[in-house]
């Protein structure tokens, strides 16, 4: 499948890299330097203005600045191409409901890339949970120091910030164990970094009195992501996503005998983070059957509603 890149920052670089097999043979972005570092078959292919990309292409990969997301994927899938746009995937349910309408109208369909549920340790998880269900509550943390002029970052001038940012993965992965949220309550901060909050503190119940306790921050200073999901015949947790988050470990405590210490199981994941692969192959296998992506638009709704009821509209 031959694919089109709109966006060659450092995330468009990424996705660059692990394309399942697919071909990259146009990318667009208004900076030609950042363009010309992906390989592709000519320098015609590389363009400032994505619209004359998209006649080329089967595939749209849109790794955009957020204000840029909706736009981008709208005129794609008009244009008749199936799109892998980066999360949130918008800036409000507004513009995802926009989207959902060009999806539906194209027959074409959308990925948004919440990456996380294809890291290795997810994967694993996925295949456990069985175990230890009915799942009762998620608590979770996900969090890094920001860089050098953060400030000036989008994140810190966008309505919602890093619940945002990495608020929306935590949202999408506590919802994708324990369903829809119903009730949302939630406390922002920003201490640090800016206009928009740098901390966003979050407790979501489904109709069925599941829980998720959330926490989003870019005041950790040292990044750090956990993740734990309890059920009725145990536990696991997830910690670490490699790199500079440390290794990515999943440990499994399955409950034994009523006051009984519980059997443990740990796996460790130290080699490469392939999850961009697996999505994009996910992806792949989505359009082959002509299924509806299990983190589509409908998922990034979601999660965006639960942003807007905390940080309000944007």
């Amino acid at each position: 499948m031959n694919v089109g890149l709109i966006g060659c920052g450092a995330w468009g670089q990424k996705r660059a890299s692990n394309l399942a097999g697919c071909k990259l043979i146009a990318c667009a972005d208004p900076n030609p330097d950042a363009a010309l570092r992906l390989s592709v078959p000519n320098p015609t292919a590389i363009i400032s203005d994505y619209r004359n990309l998209l006649d080329a292409v089967d595939l749209v990969i849109v790794s955009v600045p957020i204000k840029y997301l909706s736009e981008i994927t709208i005129a794609a899938l008009y244009a008749g191409k199936h799109v892998l746009v980066e999360k949130p995937a918008a800036r409000n349910v507004a513009e995802i409901d926009a989207m959902m309408e060009a999806e539906k109208a194209s027959g074409k369909h959308v990925r948004v890339g919440f990456n996380l549920r294809y890291h290795r340790a997810f994967r694993k998880a996925s295949e456990i949970a069985p175990e230890i269900s009915p799942l009762y509550f998620v608590r979770a943390r996900y969090g890094h120091g920001g860089r050098e002029g953060y400030e000036r970052d989008w994140r810190m001038n966008t309505r919602g910030g890093e619940t945002l940012d990495q608020g929306v993965h935590l949202i999408d992965l506590a919802s994708w164990y324990l369903g829809e949220f119903t009730k949302v309550l939630g406390v922002t901060g920003s201490w640090y970094w800016g206009a928009e909050d740098d901390n966003c503190f979050l407790t979501l119940q489904t109709a069925d009195n599941k829980v998720a306790s959330l926490q989003a921050s870019c005041t950790e200073w040292r990044n750090l992501f956990t993740f734990e999901v309890t059920g009725e015949r145990g536990k696991f947790e997830i910690s670490g996503l490699g790199g500079s988050y440390g290794t990515e470990k999943l440990t499994l405590y399955k409950k034994r005998g009523e006051g009984e210490p519980p059997d443990i199981t740990t796996w460790e994941y130290p080699m490469a983070d392939d999850s961009l692969e697996q999505e994009m192959s996910a992806f792949l296998t989505d359009i082959q059957l002509n299924r509806t992506p299990r983190s589509g638009l409908r998922e990034a709704r979601a999660a965006l509603g639960v942003v807007e009821q905390v940080c309000g509209k944007s």
